[in-house]
């Protein structure tokens, strides 16, 4: 495969232009060397109570807070277009395990217009109650396409996704967890006009720490991203 459209290794001690630091309060990335998956830095995202609190949920009265790296605009997919992403992340042995909502990783599609009837991930890398858990919502039902029980924290996670947003069906999620496949769907990946969303549709990476409010810390590493767009080598019938 060619070199990633888009790479950031964590080495610098500046935040990459790939990344808006709108998601982010002042002081919740560090860039530091003594926790890292290859090169010579990682960056850690740490997440306080109240840290870019707003209303969240189906009706926005749920309290969030969230300390992300947002893609920057210019980099979002377009809606049928497939692309890979890598990412690695590491959760310290003293992650705390709750009930509280924790969203890792997402994939969210535009709201181009006001009032769409859902505006959660399409999809979602979670964990929560010592759960690891990938999310597919293209309505009001949220599918889970992988939960893993094992202890992951203490260690590095290495995640590919192949991705291909589509509302008529013909798109895909294929991931993969340290090298073994674990999700592998085709079908429908996208939100429809029917929730409010035109076609075609755009949609940006997020991940870092966005959760229920809650007052305990959190943090989590970074060791590396990488996005390529990739070819599409769907077998749909005609």
């Amino acid at each position: 495969m060619d070199a990633p459209w888009v790479y950031d290794g964590f080495d610098s001690k500046k935040l990459s232009a790939i990344w808006s630091p709108k998601k982010l309060v002042d002081g919740a990335l560090e860039f530091q060397s003594e926790i890292v998956r290859s090169g010579r830095g990682a960056a850690k995202i740490t997440i306080h109570e109240g840290d870019n609190f707003e209303f969240g949920g189906k009706n926005k009265k749920k309290p969030t807070e969230r300390d992300e790296l947002f893609e920057a605009q210019n980099l979002w997919s377009l809606e049928g277009n497939p692309h890979r992403y890598q990412f690695s992340m590491f959760l310290p042995s003293d992650f705390p395990i709750v009930p509280t909502r924790l969203v890792l990783a997402q994939w969210k599609q535009k709201e181009e217009n006001e009032g769409v009837r859902v505006n959660n991930p399409v999809v979602a890398l979670r964990y929560g109650r010592g759960s690891l858990s990938v999310t597919l919502q293209t309505n009001e039902e949220i599918q889970t396409l992988y939960r893993t029980h094992e202890e992951i924290r203490g260690k590095w996670l290495d995640f590919e996704f192949d991705t291909k947003f589509d509302r008529t069906g013909r798109g895909f999620i294929k991931g993969t967890l340290n090298g073994k496949q674990e999700i592998d769907y085709v079908g429908r990946t996208a939100y429809s006009d029917a929730e409010g969303y035109p076609f075609p549709g755009r949609f940006y990476f997020k991940m870092g720490l966005y959760r229920d409010k809650m007052k305990e810390p959190m943090s989590v590493y970074i060791g590396g991203y990488s996005k390529w767009a990739i070819p599409d080598n769907s077998n749909f019938p005609v």
